[in-house]
């Protein structure tokens, strides 16, 4: 079997805890998750050193025309990168990656994980089919990751939306509440919509954790399973004093970026099926729409890497405190300095947010007079130093878990840049910037987004676009929340907004036609 089924295969390699309950014995789930069976697999093909007459055509070398490769990358990174259906690596009953699967599962709580190749953007497409399967109505978070909208799309769902709580300032979009959720599902109920399924996302790009226990009981009040976009928080549930793992809070399905902070290589992720009440339903649905987005020529070395960062965070647990104990002193760092402040001591004003990530540090430099683009465009310039994102005013700082980078050396950077002579520059053009108008509330949806989609159409200057039906999905970043989607009317408003967010120095506008929103693609008209 390819893809064994879960349950059993976890049964078969650690006994009572498969079913998704607390493990007591720590020392037992550590001896567990010290194996590494689909890396030690690829191990075992390298050391019999197998003649290569198939598929990939570097043949794993003897060089060639792909000497150069070898070079660059390493003799045995080729050996390893081989094809899908080997034996004893991906074929056969309880095949080592089977067992790696299993021990996934285990890992994250689930019932079932499968390993991705094509990133969280692969599994956000495959729960949009995967629901469709469920219903044709689902209940959106308004901040969905663009995979997710193009999934809805993909599987002709139709979304009704909650949206995210939104710090204005910082141009920050969070999460949202159980009682904004039961607000939404019960007014699509009302108006002839009922939700097959519900979207949310968290922990947020910049840290927020939302009540995913409260989001998914209030889910399965309205008889719909809870999907998590838990993208940014592959690490939750590997240390006491991180937030846990959606999956043991009652998620139904999680989508794990598993390469953002647990170590994997990029493109790696994971999906995980929950052991609530969807599970019989959604396993198969999972198992038909992951045939089809995956690929048929699975990288050996993607998987070996998620393998491998499974086995590190689940034995890793005091390493990854001493990750936390340095973002914590980091968080000092900041506190202390009257530049810089710490985002996240405020995010107990939104009610969404219930937990921080630890291993994120948003920072607000208002304070030194700079922006957060200037700032974070400075510090990879002059120091090197690579925040994740930045917005007007704030710097994003990501830890990998069970990494304890220089942050001394992070802050005395950060001083250097916001005291020097171009600092003064920066600081006349950030003063003389305005601020962006209110968030405009979405047009009517005027056709299925799928229908508006794949229409003919046409393009039009933006003042004829208003009235008419968006053929494209726009989102003004900040804060990173589609404005428009295919089949919603555009707005005079929308217009206005997303243009002065496009003027700005700190604001683009992500699907737009051209760079300052001139002109907007439209439904053709009949």
């Amino acid at each position: 079997m390819l893809y064994a089924d879960a349950t059993t295969a976890v049964t078969a390699v650690t006994g009572a805890a498969a079913a998704g309950r607390p493990v007591d014995d720590r020392a037992a789930f550590r001896r567990r998750h010290a194996e590494t069976p689909y890396a030690d697999a690829l191990d075992r093909y390298v050391a019999r050193g197998p003649v290569q007459l198939m598929v990939p055509g570097h043949g794993g070398t003897d060089r060639g025309i792909s000497g150069r490769l070898a070079d660059f990358l390493g003799e045995r990174t080729l050996q390893l990168d081989i094809p899908m259906l080997i034996d004893d690596v991906d074929l056969g009953e309880h095949s080592p990656l089977d067992r790696s699967l299993a021990l996934a599962a285990e890992a994250w709580g689930a019932r079932r994980t499968w390993f991705l190749t094509n990133g969280a953007s692969q599994a956000n497409r495959t729960a949009a089919l995967a629901a469709r399967g469920l219903g044709t109505h689902i209940v959106s978070q308004r901040s969905a990751h663009s995979s997710f909208s193009d999934g809805v799309l993909a599987a002709g769902l139709i979304p009704d939306f909650v949206f995210p709580s939104v710090d204005e300032r910082h141009g920050m979009a969070h999460g949202v509440s159980p009682a904004a959720l039961d607000e939404a599902l019960t007014r699509a109920e009302r108006e002839g919509r009922p939700a097959a399924a519900v979207y949310i996302i968290s922990p947020s790009y910049f840290g927020s954790v939302s009540d995913v226990r409260g989001l998914s009981e209030v889910a399965h009040a309205h008889d719909a399973p809870l999907i998590v976009d838990g993208a940014w928080g592959p690490h939750f549930g590997f240390h006491p004093e991180l937030p846990e793992s959606p999956a043991r809070l009652g998620a139904d399905l999680v989508i794990s970026s598993t390469h953002k902070l647990a170590g994997s290589l990029t493109q790696s992720a994971m999906l995980h099926l929950g052991h609530g009440p969807f599970a019989d339903r959604l396993e198969p649905l999972i198992e038909r729409a992951f045939t089809m987005t995956a690929s048929t020529s699975t990288s050996a070395i993607l998987r070996a890497s998620l393998d491998i960062a499974r086995h590190a965070l689940a034995t890793g647990e005091a390493q990854i405190g001493r990750s936390i104990d340095g973002a914590r002193r980091f968080r000092e760092m900041l506190r202390d300095d009257p530049r810089f402040a710490v985002v996240s001591d405020d995010f107990d004003r939104f009610a969404d947010v219930v937990e921080t990530d630890l291993l994120r540090v948003p920072i607000d430099v208002s304070a030194a007079g700079v922006s957060g683009h200037w700032l974070r465009q400075r510090l990879i310039d002059v120091d090197g130093i690579h925040f994740e994102m930045s917005t007007a005013t704030s710097l994003v700082a990501v830890i990998g878990a069970g990494k304890t980078p220089d942050l001394e050396q992070v802050h005395r950077s950060m001083v250097a840049a916001v005291d020097s002579e171009a600092a003064q520059e920066e600081r006349a053009a950030n003063a003389a910037a305005g601020s962006f108008p209110a968030l405009p509330a979405p047009g009517a949806l005027r056709m299925m987004p799928r229908d508006g989609f794949f229409a003919a159409t046409e393009v039009v200057p933006a003042a004829a676009a208003v009235g008419r039906v968006s053929a494209d999905t726009l989102a003004a970043y900040p804060p990173g929340i589609p404005n428009v989607i295919p089949g919603e009317e555009i707005t005079a408003e929308t217009v206005a907004f997303l243009q002065a967010v496009a003027a700005s120095p700190t604001g683009y506008v992500r699907g737009a036609i051209d760079p300052r929103v001139a002109r907007f693609r439209v439904v053709r008209a009949d």
